[in-house]
């Protein structure tokens, strides 16, 4: 009987391991901590034997979802695996490239380095000598110098944010020039920008920012998704933008004024999204995400939460910052963009408390979410007591003059209704005209010269002819 001929991928190294299965799961994340120990990055195959042969193994979702899970959960700082199934002549394999800069890796607590291809648990001293070197902070990423020069600055929001910070008084220097400027906030060396002045001043690929919107509550069904690069403080601006237009808004009125209610705390989705630009691990190359749900909004940033702490300690006031990138943080401080003393979480909590908003911090394996729950539905803004209710559908209504009765013309009497607020919602209006929501819509599906555009905030009737005064 001719033996079985199998693909062969070549031999194990120092920065590739082979695996027959998964069923090695836990000796794969000891040779991902002794490869990275040493080298930085590496290759590790399921489904290979020892000498390169392709064996293969069943893969599924649940498969590449224990590896990840594996990884997250037992090696030491966290990483981002690039996970995936491959096929070699028919048979299907789990491929893993990993990547680190933090040496030295534990794996199950134990720290470990790689020796031809064998995973050794590594000696006291290198194992001490990388934890100083790790710990150093002019060897920090945000420290290193970047491709970038001062001549890279984005000038449009570099003005903005000296203009903030001089009205907030936490610069006072007079000088205004970007090179003099850069140089006092320890961002540059030279003309050269460090990583922390390209993060924070540079249209460039380092941030990188994704959107989208949800049509139910899971992530399954998109209506908008966007990728967009560029520096923090701009995408700062980007990633608020798409939040105010996602959400819901509300009027209150009180005498001649109106004033605008956010389902959720404009301030504390600010304080969530710049916190996830500053406190990131930057160098992993992961995106801070942005999504919106039907029942709620998800602000999450890759790196993991201080070991030890929960969210709800920091969230209480009771515990000193812990910084990730201290010179973005520090820049970002002087704007007011954000404060250093860890009050993040504890704004957060305040304002949402406040406004009745539910929210939740989550630890994730690569990261942190903070999840704001939204109102879900048009009746939110009117949920207050009955006469507040009527108040509000009057002045919404606007003070009609009595010439004009709904039961008469409602096609115009809708029509003066929008002219008086062009944010007027459905359920105001079929109070005002004393019919169902549902009959406003028929009459709305018969009226094709009134049309509603835009979305949240921005949202709006529009009338195509003039309405009759």
């Amino acid at each position: 009987m001719m033996a079985d001929k199998y693909w062969n991928i070549g031999d194990e190294t120092e920065q590739v391991e082979f695996k027959k299965s998964t069923s090695e799961l836990k000796e794969a994340v000891i040779s991902i901590a002794a490869i990275l120990s040493k080298h930085g990055n590496g290759d590790l195959y399921f489904g290979v034997k020892n000498n390169g042969d392709v064996i293969g193994q069943e893969i599924s979702d649940k498969t590449t979802r224990e590896i990840s899970q594996a990884i997250g959960n037992h090696l030491r700082p966290v990483i981002y695996p690039e996970i995936r199934k491959e096929s070699y002549d028919g048979r299907d394999v789990v491929h893993v490239h990993f990547e680190g800069h933090l040496p030295p890796y534990t794996a199950y607590n134990i720290p470990r380095i790689r020796v031809a291809d064998e995973d050794l648990v590594m000696a006291q001293d290198i194992y001490d000598d990388m934890i100083r070197r790790r710990d150093d902070f002019q060897k920090a990423w945000e420290r290193q110098v970047s491709e970038y020069h001062i001549v890279d600055v984005d000038m449009n929001v570099f003005e903005r944010y000296l203009k903030r910070a001089k009205e907030v008084g936490r610069i006072t220097f007079d000088n205004e020039d970007p090179e003099k400027v850069l140089n006092k906030l320890e961002l540059t060396t030279g003309d050269s920008l460090l990583n922390a002045g390209a993060a924070l001043f540079v249209d460039c690929g380092i941030n990188d920012l994704q959107m989208a919107k949800f049509a139910t509550d899971e992530r399954v069904t998109f209506t908008d998704i966007r990728r967009q690069t560029g520096s923090i403080l701009g995408l700062v601006e980007v990633a608020m933008q798409y939040l105010i237009d996602a959400m819901d808004w509300r009027a209150e009125f009180g005498g001649l004024h109106r004033k605008e209610i956010p389902e959720i705390p404009v301030d504390a989705l600010r304080e969530a999204v710049v916190n996830a630009f500053a406190h990131r691990q930057i160098e992993s190359g992961q995106s801070i995400q942005i999504m919106v749900y039907r029942n709620r909004v998800e602000i999450y940033s890759p790196g993991t939460f201080p070991e030890r702490i929960t969210p709800e300690e920091f969230a209480g006031g009771n515990q000193k910052a812990i910084r990730r990138n201290k010179l973005i943080t520090q820049a970002l401080y002087y704007s007011k963009d954000m404060e250093t003393f860890a009050s993040g979480l504890k704004k957060i909590r305040t304002l949402c408390t406040e406004a009745g908003v539910r929210y939740e911090f989550q630890r994730e394996p690569y990261g942190f979410t903070v999840v704001f729950y939204r109102h879900c539905g048009e009746g939110w803004g009117w949920s207050g007591n009955r006469e507040d209710s009527q108040r509000d559908n009057q002045t919404a209504s606007g003070t009609l003059d009595g010439t004009l009765s709904p039961s008469d013309d409602p096609k115009g009497y809708l029509k003066k209704l929008i002219l008086k607020n062009p944010k007027v919602t459905r359920k105001q209006i079929a109070a005002s005209l004393g019919i169902s929501e549902r009959s406003v819509q028929r009459l709305l599906n018969s009226m094709p010269e009134v049309r509603f555009t835009g979305g949240g905030r921005s949202g709006h009737w529009e009338i195509t002819e003039k309405c009759d005064s």
